[in-house]
Protein backbone atom coordinates (compact mmCIF):
# COMPACT_ATOMS: atom_id res chain seq x y z
CA UNK A 1 0.00 0.00 0.00
CA UNK A 2 1.01 3.55 -0.78
CA UNK A 3 0.59 5.76 2.24
CA UNK A 4 -1.24 9.03 0.41
CA UNK A 5 -2.20 10.77 4.18
CA UNK A 6 -4.73 13.05 4.63
CA UNK A 7 -4.03 16.08 2.78
CA UNK A 8 -5.44 14.83 -0.40
CA UNK A 9 -8.93 14.27 1.58
CA UNK A 10 -8.63 17.71 2.52
CA UNK A 11 -7.65 19.04 -1.10
CA UNK A 12 -10.35 17.40 -2.04
CA UNK A 13 -13.22 18.52 0.49
CA UNK A 14 -12.12 22.32 -0.27
CA UNK A 15 -12.51 21.11 -4.36
CA UNK A 16 -16.27 20.20 -3.48
CA UNK A 17 -16.71 23.83 -1.56
CA UNK A 18 -15.43 25.88 -4.02
CA UNK A 19 -16.30 24.26 -7.39
CA UNK A 20 -19.35 22.24 -6.53
CA UNK A 21 -17.11 19.03 -7.31
CA UNK A 22 -17.50 15.66 -5.50
CA UNK A 23 -14.74 14.35 -3.52
CA UNK A 24 -15.83 10.62 -4.78
CA UNK A 25 -14.84 12.35 -8.40
CA UNK A 26 -11.19 13.00 -6.98
CA UNK A 27 -11.04 9.99 -5.34
CA UNK A 28 -12.24 7.88 -8.09
CA UNK A 29 -9.82 9.48 -10.26
CA UNK A 30 -7.10 8.87 -8.46
CA UNK A 31 -7.77 4.75 -8.46
CA UNK A 32 -8.25 5.02 -12.20
CA UNK A 33 -4.88 6.89 -12.46
CA UNK A 34 -3.30 3.77 -10.23
CA UNK A 35 -4.73 1.12 -12.16
CA UNK A 36 -3.77 3.05 -15.28
CA UNK A 37 -0.04 3.53 -14.03
CA UNK A 38 -0.17 -0.60 -13.16
CA UNK A 39 -1.02 -1.69 -16.30
CA UNK A 40 1.40 0.66 -18.32
CA UNK A 41 3.99 -0.71 -15.40
CA UNK A 42 3.20 -4.17 -16.30
CA UNK A 43 2.87 -3.68 -19.86
CA UNK A 44 -0.67 -5.29 -20.30
CA UNK A 45 -3.38 -2.92 -20.69
CA UNK A 46 -6.37 -5.53 -21.25
CA UNK A 47 -5.74 -6.67 -17.46
CA UNK A 48 -9.77 -6.95 -16.56
CA UNK A 49 -9.07 -8.22 -13.06
CA UNK A 50 -6.70 -4.83 -11.40
CA UNK A 51 -8.78 -1.94 -9.00
CA UNK A 52 -7.20 0.00 -6.54
CA UNK A 53 -8.64 0.31 -3.53
CA UNK A 54 -8.64 3.21 -1.06
CA UNK A 55 -8.42 3.20 2.59
CA UNK A 56 -9.28 6.62 4.31
CA UNK A 57 -9.49 5.79 7.55
CA UNK A 58 -5.28 4.60 7.20
CA UNK A 59 -4.74 7.31 4.38
CA UNK A 60 -2.98 4.69 1.86
CA UNK A 61 -4.29 2.96 -1.57
CA UNK A 62 -3.10 0.10 -3.46
CA UNK A 63 -3.35 -2.09 -6.71
CA UNK A 64 -4.99 -5.07 -6.16
CA UNK A 65 -5.59 -8.49 -8.32
CA UNK A 66 -8.79 -10.24 -8.47
CA UNK A 67 -7.73 -14.27 -8.85
CA UNK A 68 -10.16 -17.18 -8.77
CA UNK A 69 -9.14 -20.26 -6.44
CA UNK A 70 -8.12 -23.94 -8.52
CA UNK A 71 -6.88 -26.46 -7.70
CA UNK A 72 -4.18 -26.44 -10.56
CA UNK A 73 -2.97 -22.89 -11.69
CA UNK A 74 -3.24 -22.38 -15.28
CA UNK A 75 -2.70 -18.54 -15.82
CA UNK A 76 -1.07 -17.00 -12.51
CA UNK A 77 -2.15 -13.55 -13.80
CA UNK A 78 -5.69 -14.43 -12.98
CA UNK A 79 -5.97 -17.58 -10.94
CA UNK A 80 -4.46 -18.87 -7.26
CA UNK A 81 -4.22 -22.43 -5.84
CA UNK A 82 -6.20 -23.20 -3.04
CA UNK A 83 -2.86 -24.07 -0.33
CA UNK A 84 -1.60 -19.96 -1.80
CA UNK A 85 -5.12 -18.56 -1.30
CA UNK A 86 -5.71 -20.14 2.46
CA UNK A 87 -2.48 -18.01 3.62
CA UNK A 88 -4.81 -14.86 2.98
CA UNK A 89 -7.79 -16.20 4.35
CA UNK A 90 -8.71 -19.53 6.61
CA UNK A 91 -12.63 -19.76 4.88
CA UNK A 92 -12.05 -19.60 1.27
CA UNK A 93 -12.56 -22.66 -1.31
CA UNK A 94 -12.30 -23.64 -4.59
CA UNK A 95 -14.10 -21.39 -7.47
CA UNK A 96 -13.50 -18.46 -4.69
CA UNK A 97 -12.22 -15.24 -5.55
CA UNK A 98 -10.02 -13.45 -3.17
CA UNK A 99 -8.22 -9.85 -4.25
CA UNK A 100 -4.54 -10.33 -3.68
CA UNK A 101 -2.60 -6.67 -3.96
CA UNK A 102 0.45 -6.11 -6.76
CA UNK A 103 1.44 -2.72 -5.90
CA UNK A 104 4.67 -2.71 -6.97
CA UNK A 105 7.59 -1.31 -4.92
CA UNK A 106 8.77 2.41 -5.38
CA UNK A 107 5.47 2.74 -7.05
CA UNK A 108 4.79 5.66 -6.08
CA UNK A 109 6.92 8.58 -8.35
CA UNK A 110 5.06 6.47 -11.21
CA UNK A 111 1.53 6.60 -9.75
CA UNK A 112 1.30 10.59 -8.62
CA UNK A 113 2.88 11.05 -12.45
CA UNK A 114 -0.29 8.83 -13.90
CA UNK A 115 -2.35 10.47 -10.94
CA UNK A 116 -2.07 14.37 -11.39
CA UNK A 117 -2.93 13.88 -15.65
CA UNK A 118 -5.78 11.71 -14.99
CA UNK A 119 -7.25 13.66 -11.92
CA UNK A 120 -6.36 16.90 -13.75
CA UNK A 121 -8.65 15.82 -16.85
CA UNK A 122 -11.10 14.13 -14.33
CA UNK A 123 -11.94 17.62 -12.62
CA UNK A 124 -12.40 19.22 -15.93
CA UNK A 125 -14.73 17.04 -17.21
CA UNK A 126 -16.78 16.95 -14.00
CA UNK A 127 -16.56 20.67 -14.23
CA UNK A 128 -17.58 20.98 -17.76
CA UNK A 129 -20.87 18.59 -17.06
CA UNK A 130 -22.06 20.39 -14.02
CA UNK A 131 -21.80 23.37 -15.75
CA UNK A 132 -23.70 22.22 -18.72
CA UNK A 133 -26.00 20.73 -16.30
CA UNK A 134 -26.68 23.87 -14.69
CA UNK A 135 -27.51 26.18 -17.52
CA UNK A 136 -29.21 23.55 -19.25
CA UNK A 137 -31.74 23.76 -16.84
CA UNK A 138 -31.93 27.43 -16.76
CA UNK A 139 -32.57 27.63 -21.07
CA UNK A 140 -35.13 29.96 -21.43
CA UNK A 141 -35.07 31.94 -18.20
CA UNK A 142 -33.66 34.66 -17.18
CA UNK A 143 -30.66 35.30 -14.90
CA UNK A 144 -28.17 37.92 -14.04
CA UNK A 145 -25.05 38.49 -14.95
CA UNK A 146 -21.91 41.09 -15.24
CA UNK A 147 -20.59 42.90 -18.26
CA UNK A 148 -16.81 41.81 -18.74
CA UNK A 149 -15.92 42.92 -21.72
CA UNK A 150 -16.57 43.60 -25.69
CA UNK A 151 -14.50 40.97 -27.91
CA UNK A 152 -13.16 41.12 -31.63
CA UNK A 153 -16.10 40.49 -33.37
CA UNK A 154 -18.24 42.79 -31.06
CA UNK A 155 -19.98 39.93 -29.14
CA UNK A 156 -20.47 41.16 -25.43
CA UNK A 157 -19.01 38.40 -22.86
CA UNK A 158 -20.97 38.55 -19.56
CA UNK A 159 -20.39 36.62 -16.30
CA UNK A 160 -23.38 34.43 -15.42
CA UNK A 161 -21.53 32.89 -12.70
CA UNK A 162 -19.15 29.20 -12.99
CA UNK A 163 -18.59 30.53 -16.68
CA UNK A 164 -19.11 33.69 -19.12
CA UNK A 165 -21.29 33.98 -21.63
CA UNK A 166 -21.54 35.24 -25.10
CA UNK A 167 -24.30 37.92 -26.18
CA UNK A 168 -23.53 38.35 -30.11
CA UNK A 169 -24.16 41.51 -31.71
CA UNK A 170 -27.68 40.15 -33.03
CA UNK A 171 -29.04 39.96 -29.29
CA UNK A 172 -27.78 43.02 -27.83
CA UNK A 173 -30.27 46.08 -27.93
CA UNK A 174 -29.22 48.39 -30.47
CA UNK A 175 -27.58 51.71 -29.39
CA UNK A 176 -27.13 50.62 -26.10
CA UNK A 177 -23.62 50.79 -24.35
CA UNK A 178 -22.36 47.62 -22.21
CA UNK A 179 -20.06 49.11 -20.00
CA UNK A 180 -17.68 46.65 -18.12
CA UNK A 181 -18.99 45.76 -14.25
CA UNK A 182 -22.58 46.75 -15.09
CA UNK A 183 -25.17 43.87 -13.97
CA UNK A 184 -27.24 43.05 -16.17
CA UNK A 185 -30.76 41.02 -16.51
CA UNK A 186 -29.96 38.36 -19.38
CA UNK A 187 -31.90 35.65 -21.43
CA UNK A 188 -30.35 32.29 -21.58
CA UNK A 189 -31.38 31.16 -25.50
CA UNK A 190 -29.13 28.53 -26.44
CA UNK A 191 -26.43 25.90 -24.48
CA UNK A 192 -23.74 25.08 -26.81
CA UNK A 193 -21.57 21.71 -25.52
CA UNK A 194 -17.94 22.27 -26.50
CA UNK A 195 -14.67 20.16 -25.36
CA UNK A 196 -13.98 23.07 -22.77
CA UNK A 197 -16.77 24.49 -20.68
CA UNK A 198 -20.29 24.81 -22.67
CA UNK A 199 -21.11 27.89 -24.92
CA UNK A 200 -24.02 29.47 -23.31
CA UNK A 201 -25.83 32.21 -25.75
CA UNK A 202 -27.16 35.04 -24.36
CA UNK A 203 -29.50 37.88 -24.84
CA UNK A 204 -31.33 40.98 -24.35
CA UNK A 205 -33.08 41.73 -27.63
CA UNK A 206 -35.21 38.35 -27.71
CA UNK A 207 -38.66 38.71 -27.18
CA UNK A 208 -39.32 36.24 -24.51
CA UNK A 209 -37.11 38.29 -22.11
CA UNK A 210 -40.03 40.73 -21.82
CA UNK A 211 -42.28 37.54 -21.29
CA UNK A 212 -39.98 36.60 -18.14
CA UNK A 213 -39.91 40.48 -16.94
CA UNK A 214 -43.83 40.35 -17.03
CA UNK A 215 -43.90 36.79 -14.54
CA UNK A 216 -41.66 38.57 -11.90
CA UNK A 217 -43.28 41.94 -11.63
CA UNK A 218 -47.17 40.41 -12.05
CA UNK A 219 -48.06 38.01 -9.76
CA UNK A 220 -51.07 37.23 -11.56
CA UNK A 221 -49.37 36.19 -14.57
CA UNK A 222 -47.12 33.60 -12.20
CA UNK A 223 -50.09 32.50 -10.57
CA UNK A 224 -52.39 31.91 -14.22
CA UNK A 225 -55.19 34.30 -13.61
CA UNK A 226 -53.55 36.69 -16.45
CA UNK A 227 -52.08 35.15 -19.60
CA UNK A 228 -49.23 36.52 -21.98
CA UNK A 229 -50.84 34.88 -25.35
CA UNK A 230 -48.50 37.11 -28.03
CA UNK A 231 -45.35 39.66 -28.15
CA UNK A 232 -44.10 41.12 -30.40
CA UNK A 233 -40.72 43.02 -30.19
CA UNK A 234 -38.77 45.91 -31.90
CA UNK A 235 -35.95 45.33 -29.02
CA UNK A 236 -34.85 49.15 -27.95
CA UNK A 237 -37.73 50.63 -29.21
CA UNK A 238 -41.18 49.20 -28.70
CA UNK A 239 -42.68 45.96 -27.51
CA UNK A 240 -46.70 45.34 -28.30
CA UNK A 241 -48.04 42.60 -25.76
CA UNK A 242 -51.33 40.74 -25.72
CA UNK A 243 -52.98 39.78 -22.63
CA UNK A 244 -55.65 37.43 -21.33
CA UNK A 245 -57.58 37.48 -18.02
CA UNK A 246 -58.88 33.79 -17.55
CA UNK A 247 -60.76 35.26 -14.87
CA UNK A 248 -63.35 37.84 -15.28
CA UNK A 249 -63.43 40.25 -12.39
CA UNK A 250 -59.46 40.71 -13.00
CA UNK A 251 -58.51 43.34 -15.49
CA UNK A 252 -55.67 41.87 -17.73
CA UNK A 253 -54.22 45.27 -18.94
CA UNK A 254 -54.68 46.58 -15.14
CA UNK A 255 -52.88 44.03 -13.80
CA UNK A 256 -50.16 44.37 -15.98
CA UNK A 257 -49.52 48.24 -15.62
CA UNK A 258 -49.94 48.04 -11.91
CA UNK A 259 -50.66 50.53 -9.23
CA UNK A 260 -50.01 53.93 -10.42
CA UNK A 261 -48.19 52.47 -13.40
CA UNK A 262 -45.52 50.74 -10.35
CA UNK A 263 -45.39 47.34 -12.58
CA UNK A 264 -44.99 48.93 -16.09
CA UNK A 265 -42.60 50.80 -14.73
CA UNK A 266 -39.82 48.64 -13.67
CA UNK A 267 -40.01 46.91 -16.45
CA UNK A 268 -39.73 49.86 -19.32
CA UNK A 269 -36.60 51.04 -16.76
CA UNK A 270 -34.98 47.22 -17.08
CA UNK A 271 -35.63 47.54 -20.74
CA UNK A 272 -34.10 50.93 -21.02
CA UNK A 273 -37.23 52.85 -20.96
CA UNK A 274 -37.95 50.66 -24.29
CA UNK A 275 -41.95 51.83 -25.01
CA UNK A 276 -44.31 48.99 -24.40
CA UNK A 277 -48.30 49.10 -25.54
CA UNK A 278 -50.53 46.64 -23.59
CA UNK A 279 -53.72 45.42 -25.26
CA UNK A 280 -56.37 42.76 -24.79
CA UNK A 281 -56.56 39.87 -26.55
CA UNK A 282 -59.92 38.83 -28.03
CA UNK A 283 -60.89 35.78 -29.76
CA UNK A 284 -62.96 38.52 -32.16
CA UNK A 285 -60.10 39.19 -35.08
CA UNK A 286 -61.87 42.43 -35.72
CA UNK A 287 -61.74 43.65 -32.00
CA UNK A 288 -58.32 42.37 -31.63
CA UNK A 289 -56.59 44.07 -34.76
CA UNK A 290 -58.83 47.35 -33.40
CA UNK A 291 -56.47 46.53 -30.30
CA UNK A 292 -53.26 45.94 -31.27
CA UNK A 293 -52.97 49.14 -33.67
CA UNK A 294 -53.96 50.95 -30.29
CA UNK A 295 -52.99 54.14 -29.41
CA UNK A 296 -54.85 54.84 -32.84
CA UNK A 297 -58.83 55.21 -33.30
CA UNK A 298 -60.47 53.08 -35.79
CA UNK A 299 -63.26 53.93 -37.72
CA UNK A 300 -63.80 50.50 -39.45
CA UNK A 301 -62.36 46.73 -39.65
CA UNK A 302 -62.91 45.14 -42.86
CA UNK A 303 -61.86 41.23 -43.15
CA UNK A 304 -60.57 40.67 -46.84
CA UNK A 305 -59.65 36.79 -46.41
CA UNK A 306 -59.68 34.77 -42.93
CA UNK A 307 -57.91 31.45 -43.85
CA UNK A 308 -55.32 28.98 -42.62
CA UNK A 309 -52.68 30.62 -44.34
CA UNK A 310 -54.13 33.61 -45.78
CA UNK A 311 -55.38 36.74 -42.94
CA UNK A 312 -55.72 40.19 -44.74
CA UNK A 313 -57.95 43.02 -43.28
CA UNK A 314 -58.79 46.32 -44.59
CA UNK A 315 -58.55 49.12 -41.77
CA UNK A 316 -59.83 53.22 -42.22
CA UNK A 317 -58.94 55.31 -39.55
CA UNK A 318 -59.55 58.81 -39.62
CA UNK A 319 -57.20 61.36 -41.22
CA UNK A 320 -55.53 62.29 -38.16
CA UNK A 321 -54.72 58.89 -36.87
CA UNK A 322 -53.07 57.47 -40.27
CA UNK A 323 -49.33 58.28 -39.38
CA UNK A 324 -50.35 57.42 -35.84
CA UNK A 325 -51.85 53.94 -36.97
CA UNK A 326 -48.85 53.53 -39.01
CA UNK A 327 -46.29 54.80 -36.84
CA UNK A 328 -42.68 55.73 -37.29
CA UNK A 329 -40.95 53.75 -40.40
CA UNK A 330 -44.18 51.66 -40.33
CA UNK A 331 -43.52 50.26 -36.86
CA UNK A 332 -46.95 50.45 -35.18
CA UNK A 333 -48.83 48.27 -38.35
CA UNK A 334 -45.93 46.29 -37.93
CA UNK A 335 -45.93 44.75 -34.53
CA UNK A 336 -49.32 44.55 -34.86
CA UNK A 337 -49.42 42.45 -37.83
CA UNK A 338 -46.76 40.27 -36.49
CA UNK A 339 -48.74 40.35 -33.42
CA UNK A 340 -52.13 38.87 -34.38
CA UNK A 341 -50.39 37.23 -37.53
CA UNK A 342 -52.94 39.48 -39.92
CA UNK A 343 -51.90 41.56 -42.77
CA UNK A 344 -53.28 44.61 -41.84
CA UNK A 345 -54.08 47.30 -45.17
CA UNK A 346 -54.44 50.73 -43.48
CA UNK A 347 -55.84 53.81 -45.30
CA UNK A 348 -57.25 57.19 -43.55
CA UNK A 349 -60.69 58.42 -44.42
CA UNK A 350 -60.25 60.13 -47.18
CA UNK A 351 -58.66 57.77 -48.73
CA UNK A 352 -60.85 55.53 -48.50
CA UNK A 353 -63.52 57.79 -50.19
CA UNK A 354 -61.31 58.65 -52.90
CA UNK A 355 -61.07 54.52 -53.49
CA UNK A 356 -64.70 54.22 -53.85
CA UNK A 357 -65.12 57.09 -56.04
CA UNK A 358 -62.53 55.80 -58.46
CA UNK A 359 -63.92 52.43 -58.23
CA UNK A 360 -67.24 52.93 -60.34
CA UNK A 361 -65.42 55.05 -63.01
CA UNK A 362 -62.93 52.26 -63.69
CA UNK A 363 -66.07 49.70 -63.45
CA UNK A 364 -67.97 52.40 -66.38
CA UNK A 365 -64.79 52.21 -68.16
CA UNK A 366 -64.35 48.57 -68.69
CA UNK A 367 -67.79 48.29 -69.59
CA UNK A 368 -67.49 50.70 -72.36
CA UNK A 369 -64.49 49.06 -73.91
CA UNK A 370 -65.99 45.45 -73.98
CA UNK A 371 -68.83 47.48 -75.44
CA UNK A 372 -66.38 48.80 -78.20
CA UNK A 373 -65.09 45.69 -78.49
CA UNK A 374 -68.09 44.09 -79.13
CA UNK A 375 -69.22 46.43 -82.18
CA UNK A 376 -65.93 46.42 -83.47
CA UNK A 377 -65.05 43.74 -85.98
CA UNK A 378 -62.39 41.18 -86.12
CA UNK A 379 -59.23 42.06 -87.64
CA UNK A 380 -59.29 38.76 -89.43
CA UNK A 381 -62.71 39.52 -90.81
CA UNK A 382 -61.43 43.38 -91.78
CA UNK A 383 -58.40 41.84 -93.40
CA UNK A 384 -60.58 38.88 -95.40
CA UNK A 385 -62.86 41.96 -97.06
CA UNK A 386 -59.95 43.75 -98.04
CA UNK A 387 -58.60 40.88 -99.59
CA UNK A 388 -61.96 40.78 -101.45
CA UNK A 389 -62.43 43.97 -102.56
CA UNK A 390 -58.50 43.72 -104.02
CA UNK A 391 -59.57 40.18 -105.87
CA UNK A 392 -62.56 41.98 -107.50
CA UNK A 393 -61.04 45.41 -108.35
CA UNK A 394 -58.06 43.18 -110.57
CA UNK A 395 -60.77 41.17 -112.17
CA UNK A 396 -62.49 44.61 -113.54
CA UNK A 397 -59.08 45.68 -114.33
CA UNK A 398 -58.52 42.65 -117.03
CA UNK A 399 -61.78 42.61 -118.19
Amino acid sequence: MIKIGTALFEAAEQLEREKGISKDVLVSSLCDALVAGYKKHIKDKDAENVEAILDETAGEIGVFRTKVVVEEVENPDTQISLEDAKEIDDEVEIDDEVKIEVTPENFGRIAAQSAKQVITQRIREAERKMVLDEFLSKKGTLITGIVQRKDERNNIIVNIGKTDAIMPTREQIPGEYYKPGNRIRVFVLNVKETTRLPQVIVSQAHSEIVRELFELEVPEIEDGIVEIKSIAREAGFRTKLAVWSNDPSVDSVGACIGPRGSRIQTIVGELKNEKIDIVRYSLDPVEYIVNALSPARIISVDILADEENKKEAFVIVPDDQLSLAIGREGQNVRLAHRLTGWKIDIKSESQAAQMERQTPAEEHKEEAVEELLEETEPAETVVETAEETVSEANESVEE
